[in-house]
């Protein structure tokens, strides 16, 4: 385990200007500097980095953090990872600390674990390259399928012998135990019986995002040998549903063109690879997950997914589309010719045909299901009715309302039927899954995500009031995080007023409560905490809002009041007005939350004594709402 020490000499030597500007060209415009993002294709920059914040921002995609969260997003590396990177880029030593007896176990297992993976890929590699078995089998298996001896070195593929217990003897022999062996899935043992997992098959390292081998595939090479393929099981540290094929090998490429292909075996990558396309990974046979879709996401928003030319394949695979759509991706389909594959077609036509098929094949995904439903609907105006609700599912899939709506325009177009019924059937499939995930946050007692309904009155629905409330929650921690440090007069800073200020406020929303209560806590210490304690400080979610909160897209020039006189004022020059303001703000949103919420259960009152007491607190409620409306000078209806 690392010392804290060594993590905090890295923290404090740390600059982001320097540690970004090993990945992209930084510019300096103002305060700030500017590039083209790293982690999505853009022409105009919007990625910023401020030096005196410690943090970067893009306006574009919305990636933000510090210079260690950069290098992780940037290189898939994990915390420690980074920490070990950064230590060795600038000289700091690297101190392990003591640990637990449990700290200890664990970590001697992982690492064992990733030992032991890696001399088996070795072991597999020497067996395919050196022996007779290996060669003649093997390596004929590969050479057939087109691989070169670099993409075989590329890919480090291998191969096991016929035999039972050939690998396990190996590994033995160099002091390898049989139980980190049987946890790492190469060894099977049962009652008395022991041997080995991937016996007369060629082999496929699964890497890690890192370059890690974590896991194996195998293929066996006799006709009536079952299963076809054969997975490593799922261990400590190899999770199938969180992990693609090849994104170690893809994830630079990925990055560099702004697009995955995505494809469903080992063989389909390498052989894209083999064409010159590097782009790609492979979901290995397995079902989509949200994991793999999010570990995607990470490198780019669009995903091209390739399908073999099978009819009962590409039904099935709808579901996958909608999850990559529901993860607000963009889809884009290819579709091989009957009978073909990635790796068949690719073999077949050549590097520079098969690359032009692919651009001439592409189609966006409401192009793709309509015409694969219209297959199915033929002349049947049922089924045709059912393609089209099947559709429409699947763009309510699609979060970005403006996507939706451009979509629904495509397949109005396509399928011939008026934008104003799919817009209906859309809106009743938007809605149904509304209440379903208000039923479900209601069960689990989420009191805070369940969507009041509009009860009476011109107040603002509950919808609109949770939506005002915490968007004054979140402009109250932006103004604690940048100027709570100010000071308003001697021993008294912004920070006590704003605490003073916001005593009996609750707030509802759970991130901005997290920081407030973590902000209480640390000055109950004696520590008075600000943007940079949270960066680092922080769980995911809270670094990246943070980074948002203290992030400024725009700077006003100095050539205002430099060459053309005309003062400008920046934010720190009408601090108190923002205060204030926001203070009252915060607490008329909080008084119609309350409103809201005495209606509620003065339509739930059982007995007119009740109603009464309602009716009553509903008076002072709106009275308050009023004068606080008057000195904001907003007008309130009744």
């Amino acid at each position: 385990m690392i010392s804290e020490a060594t993590i905090q000499a890295v923290k404090d030597r740390v600059e982001i200007e320097d540690v970004i500007s090993d990945y992209v060209s930084l510019k300096r415009k103002g305060q700030n500097l500017w590039a083209c993002c790293p982690f999505h294709g853009e022409k105009t920059p919007s990625f910023t980095v401020s030096p005196s914040k410690g943090i970067y921002k893009c306006f574009g995609c919305g990636k933000a953090g510090d210079a260690i969260s950069f290098v992780e997003e940037h290189d898939g590396l994990n915390y420690l990872e980074v920490i070990r990177y950064l230590a060795n880029k600038y000289g700091i030593e690297v101190v392990e600390e003591a640990q637990t007896d449990a700290q200890i176990q664990s970590q001697n297992e992982r690492d064992s674990l990733f030992i032991v993976l890696n001399y088996a890929k070795d072991f597999y590699q020497n067996t395919l390259k050196k022996t007779d078995e290996g060669q003649s089998i093997g390596l004929s298996y590969f050479k057939e399928r087109g691989f070169n001896e670099k993409t075989i070195e590329k890919f480090e593929l291998g191969y096991s012998l016929d035999k039972w217990d050939a690998f396990s003897k190996a590994a033995v022999s160099k002091a390898y135990s049989e139980d980190i062996l049987e946890k790492a899935g190469l060894l099977i043992r049962k009652e008395d019986k022991k041997y080995d997992r991937f016996r007369g098959r060629v082999i496929f390292p699964i890497h890690s995002i890192s370059g890690k081998v974590i896991a194996f595939g195998a293929r066996t090479l006799k006709k009536d040998a079952k299963p076809k393929y054969l997975n490593s099981p799922e261990t400590e540290v190899y999770h199938k549903s969180e992990i693609l094929y090849g994104i170690h090998q893809a994830k630079q490429s990925i990055k560099q063109l702004d697009n995955c292909y995505l494809v469903e075996g080992y063989t389909d990558v390498i052989s894209l690879h083999q064409s010159d396309i590097s782009n790609v990974v492979a979901s290995s046979g397995t079902s989509l997950t949200d994991d793999q879709i999010k570990l995607v996401h990470r490198f780019t928003k669009n995903i091209t997914v390739l399908f073999d030319g099978d009819p009962a394949g590409l039904k099935a695979s709808l579901r996958g589309i909608d999850m990559i759509l529901q993860a607000g991706m963009n889809v884009r389909v290819v579709v091989f010719p009957e009978g073909e594959d990635p790796d068949s077609y690719s073999r077949k036509l050549g590097t520079s045909e098969f690359k032009k098929f692919l651009e001439d094949n592409t189609k966006d995904v409401i192009s793709f299901k309509a015409a694969l439903l219209a297959k199915e609907a033929a002349r049947d105006p049922l089924k045709k009715a059912e393609s089209i609700k099947e559709i429409v599912g699947s763009i309510a899939k699609m979060p970005d309302p403006i996507v939706r709506s451009v979509y629904v325009k495509e397949t109005s177009n396509k399928m011939g039927i008026e934008e104003s019924i799919l817009f209906s059937e859309l809106n009743k499939i938007l809605i149904g899954d509304r209440r379903k995930q208000d039923k479900k946050d209601f069960k689990k007692g989420d009191q805070h995500d369940v969507l009041h309904t509009v009860i009476e009155e011109k107040t603002p629905t509950g919808v609109d009031a949770k939506e005002s409330l915490a968007v004054q929650e979140r402009e109250s921690i932006r103004i604690l995080l940048n100027y709570g440090f100010n000071e308003i007069e001697e021993e008294y800073h912004l920070y006590n007023y704003l605490l003073e200020q916001l005593e009996e406020v609750e707030f509802i929303t759970p991130i901005y409560k997290e920081i407030l209560e973590e902000f209480k806590k640390e000055l109950a210490n004696g520590k008075v905490v600000d943007g940079q304690y949270f960066i680092q400080n922080g769980s995911p979610e809270v670094k990246k809002l943070v980074v948002d909160l203290i992030s400024e897209r725009h700077d006003i020039s100095n050539n205002w009041n430099d060459k053309y006189e005309i003062f400008v004022p920046r934010e720190n020059d009408i601090l108190e007005n923002v205060v204030f303001t926001n203070v009252l703000r915060l607490k008329f949103r909080v008084i119609q939350q309350l409103v809201l919420d005495n209606l509620a259960k003065m339509k739930e009152a059982k007995d007119e004594e009740s109603e009464e007491y309602h009716f009553k607190i509903h008076a002072e409620l709106k009275k308050s709402e009023m004068e606080i409306a008057k000195s904001l000078g907003i007008v309130v209806t009744r």
